[in-house]
């Protein structure tokens, strides 16, 4: 049931545009826009980069695994995943949801210019 450490990072990195890198104690993993995770190699645990609504949802879904990061990160969505009682499909299914909020924002249709 528990997701290891180098599991959870394999997870991460086989999502489309991943990168990985450095942050403080822990290890960010990125879209070209932004950081969906960050893990710590020293704990269990994945930090998910949801929006408030994705946060509940998962937190409702499996409380037993995922509860908001303390403080402003969790007000604004930040969410904690136990790797020891995460299964992997679940794990899979929260990583890709917070892959996709940190995706660029697809560029506007310039609007066409009026004729007078």
């Amino acid at each position: 049931m528990a997701v290891t450490v180098e599991r959870a990072r394999e997870l991460c990195l086989a999502l489309d545009g991943a990168s990985e890198a450095p942050h403080f104690h822990r290890v960010a993993f990125k879209t070209p826009r932004k950081t969906f995770a960050t893990l710590d190699p020293a704990a269990p645990d994945i930090n998910l980069m949801f929006d408030p609504d994705h946060r509940d949802f998962w937190c409702e879904q499996a409380p037993h695994a995922f509860a908001p990061v303390a403080g402003g990160w969790g007000r604004m969505g930040a969410t904690r995943c136990d790797l020891l009682t995460v299964d992997e499909p679940t794990l899979a299914s929260a990583l890709k949801a917070a892959h996709l909020l940190a995706q660029p924002k697809p560029k506007k249709k310039p609007k066409p210019k009026q004729s007078k």
